[in-house]
């Protein structure tokens, strides 16, 4: 079964480099279905290695969640769709809303809007000690460093806004994402009410979720949200469990489309590691017990193809020994040659008669590809000699020679004779007889 981590920093931050160890976390354990199966609100990173390693659980994929306002978001208006192009003009396309050096932010592409590609700045150098901060954990894999923000649901059309103790995590419709002082809230909520030009707009809709307590303690601020031009349409919706499990439902159910922070020189597997990294010996041990498989069976089919070789050239030898006026028996027929003689002694005559010289003659006529091209003018047969004399007229010499060939691998004899080439074709004289 396949789990996840959420793991989230929990204010105030300690120094990654001087002191990691004391840095607390809020996290949460879901397994396949999206249910929570482990959870805490400030433990440290030891604690939750051994709730892990207490479950025999390992290879955890770790999704961490810095603060909304680390990482800001940014609109790259690029048309080019090949990813190589797009890296390329990204720094260019997003320069005037980064408010420091281009050159000192670590950029990370997101999805393909139609405003725009969306993309995630943050301070290289910051993102650096994320990266830190979430790296060489027992038991798990890092497989993503989100915006906590970019993991609210989306709201059709309006905003949707989490209560998280002092602060808020705010999400637009086009997945830009914010986080602020909670007191702030109202605000903010005249911006959103303005109008972007003259125009009519309808009303704005803007989902609050929080858990009872936080509604109830900062109810005010939501009155102020909602009681300007009254464009705004709020709607309240308590929450049963923690801001982090609202953000890890919302993940599970792909109602967020956040930008994974790592790429690039930030990516996870850039120290070249793999899913398939365990599997590599054995992969190593199956490759080559393939080349050595291979090999086997071509030099085996080299020997064998050299043994058949030699063995149709002992075969040729003992025939031309018995029959050593026979040039037209090669080692590639020799075997089709004695089968024939064979059928023709298992006769048990002495002399091939003339109905056995007719019938081998007609069934090699009969396989001709185009039989109707050769035809037979007069049929002649010498008892003393044996032989079945044809007068054979064909539209090629090559018709006559295929069905003499045909004749001497049944292992009868077979010439042509008085062949005359005519512009109708050939005509001659075949003689066969037993050998």
């Amino acid at each position: 079964m396949s789990y996840r981590l959420f793991v989230r920093p929990v204010p105030p931050f300690a120094d990654t480099e001087q002191n990691p160890e004391s840095q607390l976390f809020s996290w949460l354990l879901q397994d396949a279905s999206g249910d929570a199966q482990a959870r805490g609100a400030a433990d440290s990173r030891e604690v939750i290695e051994q709730t892990l390693a207490q479950n025999a659980l390992d290879k955890v994929l770790l999704i961490g969640l810095i603060p909304g306002d680390e990482a800001l978001f940014c609109v790259a208006d690029i048309p080019a769709k090949q990813s190589r192009f797009v890296l390329q003009a990204l720094p260019f396309a997003v320069e005037e809303q980064v408010a420091q050096d281009i050159e000192s932010v670590h950029l990370a592409l997101g999805r393909h809007t139609p405003d725009g590609y969306q993309v995630a700045a943050i301070d290289q150098q910051q993102m650096g000690r994320w990266l830190a901060l979430f790296s060489g954990w027992e038991h798990v894999r890092l497989d993503a460093i989100f915006p906590d923000a970019a993991l609210l649901p989306a709201t059709e059309g309006g905003w949707t806004a989490c209560l998280d103790g002092d602060g808020v995590m705010l999400l637009s419709q086009r997945g830009e994402w914010l986080r602020m002082q909670t007191s702030n809230l109202g605000m903010l909520g005249i911006t959103l009410a303005a109008p972007p030009s003259e125009e009519v707009v309808a009303e704005i809709p803007v989902n609050v979720y929080g858990t009872d307590s936080d509604l109830e303690s900062y109810q005010s601020v939501i009155v102020e949200l909602g009681s300007g031009d009254g464009r705004l349409k709020l709607s309240q919706k308590p929450l049963e469990f923690s801001p982090l499990e609202f953000l890890a439902w919302a993940y599970h159910h792909h109602m967020c489309n956040p930008v994974n922070l790592c790429q690039g020189p930030f990516a996870v597997n850039k120290d070249g590691s793999s899913p398939l990294r365990p599997w590599k010996p054995l992969i190593a041990v199956a490759s080559v017990w393939f080349v050595v498989q291979l090999a086997l069976n071509t030099g085996m089919g080299i020997y064998h193809n050299q043994e058949a070789e030699k063995l149709q050239e002992q075969a040729l030898a003992i025939y031309q020994s018995a029959f050593p006026g026979d040039r037209r028996t090669h080692a590639g027929n020799v075997r089709r040659v004695i089968e024939g003689q064979l059928r023709v002694a298992g006769s048990g005559q002495q002399e091939v008669d003339f109905v056995t010289l007719l019938k081998y003659t007609g069934d090699q006529y009969s396989r001709l590809p185009s039989s109707g091209a050769v035809t037979f003018n007069s049929i002649n047969y010498s008892r003393n000699r044996g032989e079945l004399v044809v007068d054979v007229r064909a539209d090629s010499y090559e018709r006559m020679s295929s069905l003499r060939n045909g004749l001497a691998n049944q292992g009868l004899q077979a010439q042509i004779g008085s062949v005359v080439n005519e512009s109708s074709g050939s005509r001659g004289r075949l003689t066969v007889s037993g050998g």
